[in-house]
């Protein structure tokens, strides 16, 4: 299988700068209207939560980390956990967009069911293990750049998770039905299955 993810943004030497600068531009995005009010046909919420489930240890969160137009620490810091390697219990900066992803597609399918985590947050090591044995793992993954996740919803028809996820327009939307999990990410719009 050809690698659909790999195509060379990596963060190395800008991760700092990068999320702050997207931090701060979806923060003046989500304040250019007052709270509560139509914006372009949407409501825009006064706080964004998400619950998650990792499938590889059982681990539970449900969180705000958006509220009153910024980010909160302390849920993205919870999400990360949540994301992070469940081999090597490494976790990693996750990109708020793919946060605002997440909560975007699980209003799209209209469930408050939690997003299972298949894989979240990836290790270098990890990821090149997993390519060792399967040529589906590409070797720039968005994975390792805190920038994907392979999920699946608990009573949201697999290929209408993914319709929902096309529908967005946001960044990378991979279908994987024989694995059970719809890959989405936040590098250039794209899809494959």
């Amino acid at each position: 299988m050809a690698s659909s993810e790999d195509h060379g943004h990596g963060r190395a030497g800008n991760a700092m700068s990068r999320r702050a600068l997207l931090m701060g531009g979806l923060a003046m995005l989500g304040a250019s209207a007052p709270v509560g009010t139509a914006w372009g046909g949407v409501r825009v919420p006064r706080e964004k939560s998400l619950t998650l489930r990792n499938l590889h240890t059982g681990e539970k969160v449900k969180t705000v980390f958006w509220a009153d137009g910024h980010f909160v620490p302390e849920g993205c810091s919870r999400i990360e956990w949540i994301f992070r390697d469940h081999r090597t219990d490494e976790k990693a900066e996750i990109d708020p967009a793919l946060l605002v992803a997440m909560h975007d597609l699980q209003k799209t399918v209209g469930t408050t069911n939690a997003i299972q985590v298949v894989c979240g947050y990836r290790s270098p090591k990890t990821n090149a293990a997993l390519r060792k044995i399967s040529s589906g793992v590409a070797k720039k993954s968005y994975h390792i750049k805190g920038m994907a996740i392979d999920l699946r919803i608990k009573g949201v028809a697999l290929r209408d998770l993914h319709r929902a996820a096309v529908s967005l327009k946001r960044g990378g939307v991979g279908y994987y039905p024989k694995s059970d999990f719809v890959h989405i990410d936040t590098g250039p719009v794209r899809y494959w299955s």
